[in-house]
């Protein structure tokens, strides 16, 4: 499913869930040693922000500058490392400043569908999770599935992305201790986010199911299918 570019994305919701615009926001320009610059669009995850970030970067990188060679968007903010020896911080900041990240890019926005092996051994905290919620299992899954979600960035370790957000009702607390590792394809709950790995990682999140989906292949160009922007569509059962 393809998505309209000029429909700028928070959390769409299967049932008209109400859309959000990133509205005028103007980052700020942070230097990063001698070869980076960060665009923060906001200081704490705000889905206004990571709107405008995302549609900074996706501009950016359909207008390439002379001199940079790598473009991240994250939840907030905007890194970008370039070569000091080809473009300078004066002239590159003098660039940044000239991108607009407060009207829709035009680019393409992908969705994706996940299926999720939720509970048992691919996801030890479920009935913990759906505890804390007063929900059953069943209702929390549904939850889980009851709306389209926003890659809001994708990084931490390979392939990994997160997704929001959910609504209100679906926050808990990160966990009081860390695993050590979790398995590539989990699926991780906390904050009003979900997180799904691409390659074994430590967490302090709840881990409440698995997927086979796979966004993280070293022999392809790009190595990821994921893009910060795109809508996840998670599907399954227990």
């Amino acid at each position: 499913m393809q998505v309209d570019p000029a429909t700028p994305l928070t959390a769409v919701g299967k049932k008209g869930y109400p859309l959000e615009s990133a509205g005028e926001i103007i980052p700020t320009l942070m230097p990063l040693g001698d070869s980076g610059i960060l665009l923060r669009f906001a200081d704490r995850l705000d889905l206004n922000a990571n709107a405008a970030a995302i549609d900074y970067a996706r501009r950016l990188q359909s207008r390439p500058i002379p001199g940079v060679i790598e473009i991240v968007p994250n939840l907030a903010s905007v890194l970008v490392r370039y070569d000091p020896r080809r473009i300078g911080y004066a002239v590159l900041s003098g660039e940044l400043r000239l991108i607009d990240s407060n009207t829709p890019d035009g680019a393409q926005i992908n969705s994706h569908e996940i299926n999720v092996a939720y509970g048992g051994e691919d996801g030890p905290d479920i009935v913990a999770v759906a505890g804390e919620l007063g929900m059953t299992v069943p209702t929390f899954i549904a939850a889980h599935q009851a709306r389209l979600l926003k890659i809001l960035a994708v990084g931490f370790a390979p392939g990994f992305f997160y997704c929001g957000m959910h609504g209100a009702d679906l926050h808990v607390p990160r966990r009081a201790d860390v695993r050590l590792s979790v398995p590539a394809g989990s699926i991780l709950f906390a904050a009003r986010q979900t997180a799904v790995t691409a390659t074994p990682v430590p967490t302090g999140w709840a881990v409440i199911g698995r997927t086979q989906f796979k966004n993280f292949d070293p022999s392809t160009n790009p190595p990821t299918r994921i893009r910060a922007g795109d809508i996840i569509n998670f599907t399954g059962a227990p």
